[in-house]
């Protein structure tokens, strides 16, 4: 985490952005968090087992994943908030912090090891807007009370996907997760919003950039562009999406 040379608060990150446009608000949340002004909780990356069976000798390989705790958020340990993101910022963030964006099995193995599972909670009207955002948070928040730990069930990741690839329209944001309690997600592998939407149901979770494979530090594309090693972190057919990359 860089040095901190802000303390906006949650509450007052919230009152700025108000009333501004959603390029406008992810601007401000870029520039606060590579100041380092985010909770000291988000400095912690919680190790996450994946197991997968070799197919040629039946044995359990293991590999270890280092996510971060929760969501992006802004301001201090003592007021905070988590802050919805689009996915060009939130790829300049993951890509300042030697990290990536999380797959579809990465979100489902972080909800089977998170110590703090919530229901998912709804909102409809105002979707897209600070309020609606800010409100979520608190929301979320007295759900939360004191638990501590690796959370998941409260928002819905920003994934990468191979349908980001394959769709046919450019500039998408891929969306999957919001487990509920029986463990099984809200949101299916969604690619059809453009890439300027979020809306308070979006969170970004950043991944460390190095999986641990038999006491291997291993690079992710590495671990990717590999037909065996790719199992640990992406159940799809090609694997090929790496980051978001964006078509003028």
């Amino acid at each position: 985490m860089p040095v901190r040379a802000s303390t906006l608060s949650g509450t007052d990150f919230y009152k700025k952005v108000v009333s501004m446009n959603w390029q406008q608000r992810d601007s401000v949340a870029v520039k606060e968090i590579f100041a380092g002004n985010m909770p000291s909780f988000l400095a912690k990356f919680e190790r996450v087992k994946i197991e997968i069976k070799d197919s040629i000798s039946g044995k359990i390989i293991n590999a270890y994943i280092f996510v971060s705790i929760d969501y992006l958020c802004i301001g201090t340990d003592e007021d905070w908030a988590r802050v919805p993101l689009t996915p060009m910022s939130a790829q300049q963030i993951a890509d300042r912090f030697h990290c990536f964006l999380p797959t579809k099995k990465i979100v489902d193995e972080i909800y089977k090891s998170a110590t703090v599972k919530l229901s998912p909670i709804p909102m409809y009207a105002f979707r897209d807007s600070s309020i609606t955002m800010w409100q979520h948070h608190l929301m979320i928040e007295g759900q939360r009370k004191t638990r501590k730990g690796l959370i998941a069930g409260v928002k819905k990741d920003i994934i990468l996907t191979d349908r980001l690839e394959q769709n046919s329209k450019p500039n998408r944001v891929a969306i999957y997760g919001w487990h509920k309690l029986d463990g099984k997600p809200i949101q299916p592998v969604y690619t059809g919003h453009v890439n300027w939407y979020v809306d308070y149901s979006h969170g970004v979770r950043l991944i460390y950039n190095k999986v641990l494979i038999n006491n291997q530090w291993i690079h992710y594309e590495d671990v990717l562009n590999d037909k065996a090693l790719r199992k640990f972190l992406c159940d799809e057919v090609l694997c090929n999406c790496f980051r978001y990359s964006f078509k003028s």
